[in-house]
């Protein structure tokens, strides 16, 4: 898959669908699972933002689906972020929403911290919540992604859910993102998560939309092709028709090609 000259135009998929009125339904439908479901807040680390919301499930010994937003690392918080909970419960899991601090007032490092500590506070209380350590799948949607993928040398996970993703974030220096996140070279390697695959990490489900714009199925096959090389473990999907707001919004819906392959990883 070939990129544009205007990298922007390869990794800004804002510029091509309107997200508005799918960041409303992020929203809408987090709000309908706080008012539908028990919840509560958790505050996971030291900082204002790192905050967390837990939806129990019905049963001990459950299964968890934690997820990570996206938002290109400076907008969404978890209040946006558990429009997949309700579905999640009805099937038998338990939710978590992990927030975080927004760049550029917090920098890609201190970011990717804060989620590897939102992951690991789930899994040291997963006898509290009720829920099996050994069951956790990680979902983390674009630079979410990146993020959950950073994880998983951190904390053992059952598997990785990988949304329209950044998992190679040199290119992002040459586009406008790069820009309004301070991205430096040295940030970029440190967090690109191709650079830290490896044999017996969790198995990868990655995903993308057929109708996203260019960068997000470059990074995919970079994923591809380096956990084939480091000798991880990745399946490749391609969801043909959904582009990069409307893919998560299937995440655990039993009628969906992606949330039909999520509830069967979460089992």
């Amino acid at each position: 898959m070939r990129l544009p000259p205007d990298l922007d135009e390869a990794y800004l998929p804002g510029l091509f669908v309107a997200p508005g009125p799918y960041l409303d339904e992020y929203a809408a439908r987090s709000a309908r699972a706080r008012e539908s479901l028990p919840w509560r807040e958790v505050r996971y680390g030291p900082g204002e933002s790192e905050r967390l919301h837990f939806f129990p499930a019905t049963v001990p010994d459950a299964p968890l689906l934690v997820f990570v937003h996206g938002g290109y690392w400076q907008e969404l918080t978890e209040y946006e972020s558990s429009f997949a909970a309700e579905d999640v419960v009805a099937h038998g899991g338990a939710f978590a929403a992990i927030g975080y601090g927004l760049a550029p007032v917090h920098r890609l490092d201190e970011i990717t911290a804060m989620v590897r500590r939102g992951v690991r506070w789930l899994h040291d209380n997963a006898a509290d919540l009720g829920v099996d350590a050994t069951r956790t799948v990680l979902v983390g949607h674009s630079a979410g992604a990146q993020l959950a993928a950073m994880c998983l040398d951190d904390v053992p996970v059952l598997a990785a859910v990988l949304l329209s993703g950044l998992y190679e974030l040199e290119p992002l220096l040459c586009t406008s993102i790069g820009n309004a996140i301070r991205l430096t070279p040295e940030e970029a390697r440190r967090n690109s998560p191709v650079h830290l695959l490896r044999s017996g990490m969790p198995p990868l489900l990655a995903a993308h939309g057929g109708a996203e714009t260019a960068g997000f199925g470059v990074q995919q096959e970079l994923l591809v092709t380096s956990a084939n090389a480091a000798g991880a473990v990745v399946d490749s999907l391609v969801i043909p028709n959904r582009h990069h707001f409307d893919l998560p919004l299937g995440l655990a819906d039993p009628r969906d090609p992606l949330g039909e392959r999520v509830l069967a990883v979460l089992q």
